[in-house]
């Protein structure tokens, strides 16, 4: 199995930047891809950002878009995600997960370990 950590979360003021950082220990297979999710306040976890094994593919929710950048850091099986231009609608707890399907799946169901969550909360 596939054990995830991340770390990075916190408070930051609505403009401002945070880097999120997830890093798999245990087996981790050749074929695999990272991505990174996020749950709001009372609603469903949703897609942020997924980047293939070897880190050429990357997809993004159009909320995200030009502000998110999701990286790895292939010796390390490391995955980042750098949030910039923060605004209130980013506040979430921010999951990191790993999947089996090597070039970058979009859907929750595609991923088979996630992390225990950051949380991420914008002040005004």
């Amino acid at each position: 199995q596939v054990q995830l950590e991340e770390s990075g979360g916190g408070v930051v003021q609505t403009g401002g930047s945070l880097r999120l950082s997830c890093t798999a220990s245990g087996r981790t297979p050749s074929a695999r891809s990272m991505g990174w999710f996020r749950q709001a306040p009372g609603k469903e976890r949703e897609f942020v950002a997924t980047i293939s094994l070897n880190g050429i593919i990357t997809y993004y929710t159009d909320s995200v878009k030009g502000r998110f950048t999701i990286s790895r850091d292939i010796p390390k099986n490391a995955a980042y995600l750098q949030m910039n231009s923060l605004t209130p609608e980013d506040t979430a707890v921010y999951y990191c997960a790993v999947s089996a399907v090597s070039l970058s799946p979009t859907a929750q169901a595609r991923y088979d370990y996630w992390g225990q969550g950051t949380q991420v909360t914008l002040s005004s």
